[in-house]
């Protein structure tokens, strides 16, 4: 008799939604109910099923009234919910913005006082809690040292804005703020559990530990620090712990006791608990669309909904991605794997854990469109294919072996996001935990549109490219600005090549290149294009194309702070740009790179970096930087004529129609016209959906300066020489181009000829030199006063950077320094 009825019951609930073309869900609903409005189902599970036995060939719409969903476990789509483009299905909230998706459960508790300020109460049964959430609002591990409010490096210290770093200066501080202190340390009873994180030695990203104990009362046991690609110790000072009792000291912080089932709170004074919706977080995904090539869900999109409460993955984020820097974590809140013509619309993603969105290996025609995304714990939206897909395919920052290398154009199989779109979005505050994270990040992906995006007060890149596999990505109309916030060496958007072609060694590469022109466009089968897009970058480059990133062409582009750095790579066509107040930094760049730079407004003259004879550059840079618009001294723009450059260009006012106001086009009758330029729109960068736009904020436009001063008697542009070979100390932005932190500075090798003495004992041009029997060598200064305090040794043990990787040289004579 119950089998009849519910047979029925089934029966009626199809017939509904065969006729509707709708199914309603409310947390009030009852998955017993037939799924209409007026008696909805009650759980994402249930709507799930009923859409499956719908017709489906007619469209479906499944409502979501207002209210909370919590999943017990991750909504999973596959085949069964496929559906063709003309009859798709949309998950949708009946009120945009209203419907939330939830990984966490919500706890009825009763607190009672614990101690200064902290009360505790009993959880039942056993929840694993990630994170905790008082009245919509993510809270803080109990942690030291504590957050402050404005700072940017893990929410404690200020990164100083300044070229001249000292390692003992770059941050501001107060008191004393180790974590390792073996004091600290011994007032904590059960660490295990804990965390520290940690910025990478060089602050290329962050890394993270899990504490397992101790060895003994005042030295920590952990593992971890396996996040990011280029490995290195924790940074001496951006580092701290979390989840530890002992440190439950401060407003918003929080403990969990997984034995005991007591949970600790220190509510902020504007928090009543009784009162208070108390969240905890369980699950690391909330909606996984699970396909093949063969077999992909099709036509299944989400819109207006929030999703909220997603673990953090940071102690997940292990797989390597190629020669790039980066590890990642294949996850997020929404997860596609095998998917097509799928969208998610009109979404916000709140202060989820990890990623927002992850389009994982085979995908096409993914859309993310019209979404916030904000306050996540790592990146926003990623695009990632399958190293099966990339030929000769490395991990690691090592070099090729050309003996070996696959020289077939192309990937091996498309097992990769291809043709996808990010469009209309603002994301803004992502990496709250993980810092080498982006805000858009795409790697072994081919044919990504990214437009209209705002992107601001991130770590590291706002968009970043991980390696030239497979090209053809346009980012356009995009507005990304407050960048590497908490890193550096960097940009607001950021590539990497390193392709098949190259390998650390520069000399080697262009050599071997040189030979075999055809290898530059193995994996990069279409250019990359950044266009008619506003970049302002704190800290770095408002541009920066790294190690090897080859095809670009980047045009109609507004870059307000830093300018556009190009590293050694082959064919990047940069015209029609504007530059404030900066212009282009040409870094190692290859013989014959066929780089061109013209018709682009800039305000100082070239700023190089190891352009010299370690790779064999001593004629023209590139195919032609001429023909640009200088807003700098005439001295400046002659500078490197003897290079080739700017013999026909010219100096004077842009005569900008309104900088004030961001408008940097130029009048009628500017000078820059003559040079080829053409003015580019200034309304359109970043989203444009009305409802984003009115809360997205714009960079703070740049004072405009005309009379921009040169210091020509500086250490940098005095000629020093050492057993034969000159040198030179490499300040600021320079430095990256050794690939070292700008802190550690050093004594750069600019010119060894065969003959000297230096090449005799084993030095290259190119080299670096940072260390000299143990002593520090951060300049000449550093280096005169060693060899003035030490020429008696017997023995001289000399580190230095070559092609970004430590090496060492003994000698029996330091010799002497002249100018």
């Amino acid at each position: 008799k119950i089998f009849v009825i519910l047979a029925f019951t089934l029966f009626i609930q199809s017939i509904f939604v065969e006729v509707s073309g709708q199914i309603y869900v409310s947390p009030t609903g009852n998955d017993r109910f037939e799924g209409t409005k007026k008696k909805p189902v009650a759980s994402f599970a249930r709507a799930q099923e009923l859409a499956r036995q719908a017709d489906k060939s007619k469209p479906l719409d499944v409502i979501f009234q207002e209210g909370v969903y919590y999943l017990t476990e991750e909504i999973t789509f596959t085949h069964q919910d496929s559906r063709s483009s003309e009859a798709p299905v949309s998950y949708k909230a009946e009120k945009e913005g209203t419907a939330i998706i939830s990984g966490g459960s919500k706890l009825s508790l009763t607190w009672k006082p614990y101690k200064d300020g902290i009360y505790v109460a009993t959880i039942k049964g056993n929840p694993v809690i990630d994170q905790l959430y008082i009245n919509g609002k993510r809270q803080r591990m109990a942690r030291f040292p504590n957050a402050v409010e404005g700072k940017n490096v893990f929410d404690k210290w200020n990164l100083v804005k300044s070229d001249h770093w000292d390692n003992e200066a770059h941050y501001d501080s107060d008191g004393n703020d180790d974590p390792f202190d073996p004091n600290r340390i011994k007032r904590w009873n059960a660490p295990q559990g804990g965390y520290i994180h940690a910025m990478h030695a060089s602050l290329w990203g962050g890394m993270h530990w899990i504490i397992t104990g101790k060895t003994n009362d005042t030295t920590l046991r952990y593992e971890g620090g396996w996040q990011n690609n280029r490995p290195a110790k924790m940074h001496y000072r951006f580092r701290f712990v979390e989840n530890i009792l002992e440190e439950l000291d401060a407003p918003g912080e929080w403990y969990h006791n997984a034995s005991t089932g007591q949970i600790f709170f220190f509510p902020p004074e504007n928090v009543h608990l009784k009162t208070a919706t108390v969240e905890i977080v369980r699950l690391k995904s909330l909606i996984e669309f699970k396909g093949s090539k063969d077999d992909p869900v099709s036509n299944v999109n989400l819109s207006g909904f929030i999703f909220r409460h997603v673990a953090r993955t940071f102690m997940e984020n292990k797989e390597p991605l190629g020669r790039s820097d980066w590890t990642i974590f294949r996850g997020g809140a929404v997860f596609y794997d095998g998917a097509a013509d799928c969208s998610i619309t009109n979404c916000e993603f709140d202060q989820v854990g990890g990623n927002a969105v992850f389009v994982n290996n085979y995908n096409r025609k993914i859309t993310i469109s019209q979404c916030y995304i904000h306050e996540s714990g790592a990146s926003g939206v990623l695009f990632v294919g399958d190293t099966s897909a990339v030929r000769s395919y490395l991990v690691g920052y090592i070099p090729q072996d050309y003996t070996k290398i696959d020289t077939l154009k192309g990937p091996k199989n498309d097992n990769f996001p291809s043709d996808c779109t990010v469009d209309n979005c603002l994301i803004t505050r992502i990496g709250r935990y993980e810092k080498q994270t982006a805000g858009v990040q795409i790697s072994m992906s081919k044919n990504i549109l990214v437009r209209h995006v705002s992107i601001y007060d991130v770590p590291r890149a706002g968009i970043n490219i991980g390696e030239g596999a497979f090209g053809g990505h346009i980012i356009e109309y995009c507005d990304v600005f407050n960048t590497v916030l908490e890193t550096g060496d960097h940009g607001s958007f950021n590539s990497w090549g390193r392709d098949r072609f190259w390998s650390p060694d520069i000399k080697h590469t262009s050599q071997v290149v040189s030979g075999n022109l055809s290898w530059i466009n193995l994996d990069m089968v279409e250019p990359n294009i950044i266009r008619n897009s506003r970049w302002k970058c704190e800290y770095g480059w408002d541009v920066d194309l790294d190690d090897g990133s080859s095809n670009y062409i980047i045009y109609n582009n507004l870059m307000l702070n830093k300018g556009l750095k190009l590293r050694e790579g082959y064919n990047r066509i940069v015209t029609n740009n504007i530059m404030i107040n900066n212009g282009l930094h040409p870094h190692v760049w290859y013989p014959n790179s066929g780089d061109v730079f013209k018709h682009n407004i800039v305000f100082r003259a070239y700023q190089p970096a190891v352009m010299n004879r370690a790779i064999g550059v001593d004629g023209h840079w590139g195919k032609e930087l001429d023909y640009n618009f200088y807003v700098a001294p005439e001295r400046e723009m002659r500078k490197f004529t003897h290079r080739g450059c700017d013999k026909n260009s010219i100096i004077g006012d842009p005569m900008f129609v309104n900088p004030q106001k961001g408008d940097f086009r130029v009048q009628e009758n500017s000078p820059a016209l003559k040079m080829g330029f053409v003015n580019f729109s200034m309304d359109k960068f970043g989203v444009q959906h009305p409802k984003l736009k009115a809360i997205a904020r714009v960079p703070e436009m740049p004072a405009v300066k005309t009379d921009i001063k040169f210091d020509t008697a500086t250490e940098t542009q005095k000629k020093y020489f050492w057993l034969g070979a000159s040198l030179h100390t490499p300040v600021g932005d320079e430095l990256s181009a050794f690939g070292v932190n700008l802190s550690d500075g050093g004594v750069a090798l600019t010119d060894v000829p065969l003959s000297s003495n230096a090449a005799k004992l084993g030095f290259m041009t190119g080299d670096l030199i940072q260390e000299i029997n143990s002593v520090r060598i951060k300049n000449i200064r550093d280096f005169l006063n060693f060899i003035n305090s030490n020429k008696k040794e017997p023995k001289f043990e000399i580190h230095f950077i070559r092609n970004q990787i430590k090496s060492t040289i003994t000698i029996d004579r330091i010799g002497e320094l002249t100018q």
